[in-house]
């Protein structure tokens, strides 16, 4: 077997690798874009390095933009194979690429696809079962769960080639938190000869924070200065999170009842809309919920569908809060309400998410003082506060347990995952698991296995 890696090799974003079988097959594994500073974002509209027409087809992770952002490009190659995920990733995929498409245009950014385009991509989807497994050319690919996100999955790949010396391969993926507030724990994988793993916390562990006191003190914060809380959100998993913590604070009188709470992303609400749908893949917790009622919403919530909306909730006095995508503040609504809210000190900017390297998120949360948003300066005089415990994505201990898990690996893959993090990782690895063929990719590498 052979592995290609075109994205996420030395960064976190533009997942997307091509697997060959011994046979000669070849599949696609995520085609994610590329986000962050302008260098990299400027990744994503170059030509794919691989010629697509010669896939048997594609297997898709999760839907997060990083790994399903650039999918629609593989038309226009020649791509003309079913793309492979679980029921959940789908809806959350259609949503996420249709989003995308109409963002790029109303922000007058270069076009990757439009939505034409996107719709015809939408008759290549298979759903697929978690545990069933299932065959793509010369390959068997089982689905496992892997956190992270509703439908998210880790692959466990054969390669069915006779004379293939490599036979089993495994794709983590991106790892959840696990346990997890919404989503069923992470599955843990027997054997595999060679695994390709996310690296992203590879270097850190997530600290041990109340996650619900912090949010309280947050929002009673601005209830006694009649000021605005904004949390850049995103909006699959993140917001459903944020909103069920909410409903659960409310609920036990730890903030004020009577403070309101603005939902300004509808991209969020559909994507709530289609966790609704899919209860059986939460946890056993949250499924009790949904059977004793609604498990995200709560009097006082105000989900803001138009833009003009949007606008409005700036001209109403007093305490709210704001909850509104992207999640790293590099597009969507947050945009607006940053520039309009950012300079004034009764404001507080909670980031409860990862920022990549280059995203206005990043670097207000690394201290600037000042910040350009819609080529203005704006000031930041804003209190910021950081949540790193809800991070969606597993920390250096639990990738270190989730690959501990697994049996017989002779090759050792890290991907998706900045260089240091990563190297950090690999450290540990050699030390703790003593494996030590450990390679770390750069774009366009390909491994033979």
């Amino acid at each position: 077997m052979k592995v290609k890696f075109l994205g996420a090799a030395g960064t976190v974003t533009g997942s997307s690798y091509v697997l060959t079988s011994g046979s000669g097959q070849s599949i696609l594994i995520d085609l994610g874009m590329f986000q962050g500073l302008p260098e990299t974002d400027a990744l994503n509209y170059k030509p794919f390095e691989y010629d697509v027409s010669q896939l048997s087809g594609a297997v898709l992770t999760h839907a997060h933009l990083d790994h399903c952002g650039r999918l629609p490009i593989l038309l226009p190659g020649g791509f003309n194979q079913k793309v492979y995920m679980t029921a959940p990733t789908m809806d959350l995929v259609e949503l996420s690429l249709l989003d995308s498409a109409k963002i790029a245009k109303q922000d007058h950014k270069p076009i990757l696809f439009d939505k034409v385009l996107a719709q015809k991509m939408f008759t290549h989807f298979e759903t697929a079962s978690f545990r069933a497994p299932f065959r793509v050319g010369s390959f068997e690919v089982t689905l496992r769960g892997a956190g992270h996100l509703m439908g998210a999955a880790s692959l466990e790949i054969v390669d069915l080639a006779p004379d293939s010396a490599i036979k089993k391969i495994i794709f983590s993926g991106d790892l959840g938190n696990s346990p997890e507030d919404l989503l069923s724990d992470l599955e843990y994988l027997e054997s595999a000869d060679a695994v390709v793993m996310e690296s992203t916390y590879g270097d850190r562990l997530h600290p041990k924070e109340d996650v619900e006191t912090t949010i309280a003190n947050e929002i009673n914060a601005v209830s006694a200065s009649a000021g605005t809380l904004l949390i850049p959100s995103f909006a699959l998993e993140r917001t459903q999170e944020i909103l069920h913590i909410i409903m659960h604070l409310r609920k036990s009188g730890q903030i004020d009842g009577g403070i309101p709470v603005y939902m300004d992303s509808p991209m969020a609400n559909r994507a709530t809309q289609i966790y609704m749908k899919h209860i059986d893949m939460f946890n056993p917790h949250l499924q009790k919920e949904v059977g004793e009622g609604s498990a995200f919403g709560f009097e006082g919530l105000d989900i803001l569908q138009r833009r003009n909306q949007s606008m409005a909730v700036q001209k109403r006095v007093g305490a709210k809060v704001i909850i509104a995508g992207s999640g790293m503040m590099v597009g969507g609504r947050i945009v607006s309400h940053a520039a309009h809210y950012l300079p004034l000190e009764s404001t507080r900017l909670l980031i409860v998410g990862y920022q990549g390297e280059g995203t206005l998120g990043r670097e207000i949360l690394e201290g600037a003082r000042e910040v350009m948003i819609d080529r203005q300066r704006v000031p930041v005089n804003a209190t910021i506060s950081e949540i790193k415990a809800m991070s969606s994505h597993a920390d250096q201990d639990q990738l270190m347990d989730w690959l501990g898990h697994i049996k017989g690996i002779k090759k050792l893959i890290l991907t998706h995952g900045e260089d240091e993090p990563r190297k950090v990782l690999a450290r540990r690895i050699e030390q703790e698991l003593e494996m030590n063929d450990i390679l770390m990719p750069q774009l366009h590498d390909e491994t033979t296995l």
